[in-house]
This record gives structure tokens, sequence and C-alpha cells, in this order.
């Protein structure tokens, strides 16, 4: 299986535009005669851009607004206001035959490899199913050979390729999730917590995978996990999510290393460090209250009412993502500054 072409493409140009996303889902009341109550703000203006060739880590607790942006990105919800642009098409305002040739170049990992696989249906029909739909991809007397080749691709053996979901590990069930989000050879792939559900040993296996197969291909990833840890070792930047908004973004080492806005920099606090001796020098924060219902968020800045560094301002005023003067990356906080480093994760 060989690469797409890619002689007018450059790495590190924008192929994915997100421009204030919005997903709210309403509260209605009544049985006969439903009203509109209130709304369920899971996403609530995230803007970012994904460049050709990286990985974007997206990290936050759940019920942030996670895996609602990757619904929202493969078309899979509808959003309420907002605009997602994949290279220079809107993702939003695509229907019909050019909706397809969009999903065509986006594709999803789940994030549980044993609902995500259909147990009646043998590996080389789940991982040929898009042949189906776009038939030009694969002539139909080829779609076995390019099932076996994809096998081959993700380290699985070719000639299993009529065996079921059942007779595969759940690690080898991933692969078979990314053979078939790699077989229309699209460009950006969404990873939805594609190792949450697997062994350590088999979350870095997977993890190398994906990395092998973006050198490769050329892929894009927006990458998304609860672990911080496994974000660090795959991701070029990172975006930190809370109560539906991007609150921090920057690359790598800005956020591990240089993060000024005091949800971030509690998040990574909270990380298990392996060493003792760096467990007792870190200074954990411990935040207090609960997390905020999204269906009513606190006015002004989300965080603030669990936040030590909180002030009138805070109430009134919602901090945009822009650069502060602690450091150059993007943080939505009045008072971002920054904080001694946490050991290494």
């Amino acid at each position: 299986m060989t690469a797409p072409a890619s002689s007018t493409k450059v790495r590190g140009e924008t192929i994915l535009s997100v421009d204030n996303l919005v997903k709210h889902f309403p509260i209605s009341q009544g049985v006969l005669f439903q009203r509109q109550i209130g709304a369920v703000k899971a996403v609530d203006g995230v803007s970012f851009e994904l460049r050709r060739g990286e990985t974007l880590g997206v990290v936050g607790e759940s019920g942030c607004g996670k895996s609602t942006l990757a619904r929202l990105l493969m078309r899979l919800e509808t959003p309420t206001s907002g605009r997602a642009t994949l290279e220079g098409k809107d993702l939003f305002k695509a229907s019909g035959a050019e909706l397809r040739r969009v999903r065509r170049n986006m594709q999803m990992v789940m994030q549980d490899p044993y609902t995500s696989l259909n147990p009646r249906m043998t590996v080389g029909d789940i991982i040929g199913e898009p042949f189906e739909i776009h038939r030009d991809a694969a002539p139909k007397g080829s779609r076995d050979r390019r099932v076996q080749e994809l096998l081959d691709v993700v380290g699985l053996n070719p000639e299993h390729i009529n065996r079921y979901p059942h007779q595969f590990s759940g690690g080898q069930r991933q692969r078979i999730g990314i053979a078939r989000a790699l077989a229309l050879r699209p460009e950006v792939i969404v990873c939805d917590e594609p190792v949450s559900a697997l062994d350590v040993s088999i979350q870095a296996q997977v993890i190398n995978l994906l990395e092998q197969l973006q050198d490769e291909f050329g892929l894009s990833y927006i990458f998304i996990a609860h672990d911080l840890s496994v974000v660090r070792h795959i991701a070029d930047r990172v975006a930190v999510m809370y109560l539906g908004r991007i609150v921090e973004i920057g690359t790598e080492d800005e956020i591990y290393e240089r993060a000024t806005h005091p949800y971030t920099q509690a998040l990574l606090s909270a990380v298990p460090v392996p060493d003792p001796e760096a467990r007792d020098q870190r200074n954990m924060i411990r935040l207090v209250g609960d997390v905020p219902s999204p269906a009513d968020p606190p006015s002004g800045c989300h965080f603030r009412t669990r936040c030590w560094k909180a002030q009138d301002i805070c109430a009134v005023e919602d901090p945009q993502t822009v650069p502060r003067a602690a450091d150059p990356h993007p943080s939505a906080c009045h008072f971002a500054e920054l904080r001694p480093p946490t050991p290494t994760l």
C-alpha cells in the first residue's frame, strides 16, 4: 500500500481550521407540549487549527466536550453555530456527493475496540466496507487484496481476513479499526481515546503504530485522551478543554513545562509520578468544589468557581484564549502566570 501523492501539499500548512464551534443540546420540559427550558453547552466556542502532518492532542476532564467535538468534526452531530473547513471546504455546508468526498478525507478511530466492530462481519468485510460507499477507491476485483495490504500495514496477518472480531485481542481489534480508518487514504484521522481501553503495554504498541503510519502516509491526527503522559508522547501541540472551551493551547513543551492557566497546572500536578523522591517534591494543586454543570456554567470565566486566583473581573469578563505576558502561547486566564515545572511525566 503506497502513500497518497503529496507533491502540492506542504507539511506544516493548515489543513483543518475550526472557528468558534458551538454545540448546545436543548433541554425540554413537558410531555404533549414540549418547550425548551435550557441547553447543555457541550462545546461552547472552540477555535483551533490543525497543520498538515502534526498531531493535536485534546485533553480535559470527563464531560468537558472532547468527544462531542470529535463527533462534530465527523459530521455525526450538527453544530449550533460555528465553522470548520477542511482544505478550504466547509464541513457543515457540504451535502450529498460533496459531503461524501469530504468525509473520505477525514476518518475516525473509535474509543472501544470491542463495540466499534460489527461482531457479525468478518474482518475483510469490516475493513472493506468503505469501498462499498466509495466504489472508485478500489475496483471490486481488487478489494480483498487491498484489505490484506491494510492488515499487513497495521501489523496483522493478511491471512486472517475471514476471521471475526471475537477471534482477536483488544489491541488487535484496535488495529483493525485503524486499518478501516486508513482504507480511503485520508489525510486527517480523529482518534477518540483510541488506547484508553487497552493494557499499558498494548497502548505503547498502538501509539508507536500511529506514529509510524503518520510518517509513512503524511497523516494529521486529532488525538483525544485523558492520559496526559500518552498525549505528551504523541502530540506536537496540546489543547486543554474545560466545560466546552479550550482554555490553553500550545506546543508539548509549552503546555507541560510552561503552563500558565490554573486548570492546566492543576491537571499536571495530579498526574502520578513513579519516582518517590520527585513525588515528595512536587506541589500538588487540589481543586475545591465540583465541576459546574454544562447546562448552567458560571458567568465570565467558567473555571472561576474552582480557581484560587479568581477575582471580581473573572465573574464579569470572559477571558479570551490569547497570548499572555507570562508566556507567548494562548491561555484563557486574566491572571495567567508560570508555575514551577511538574516532575517529568
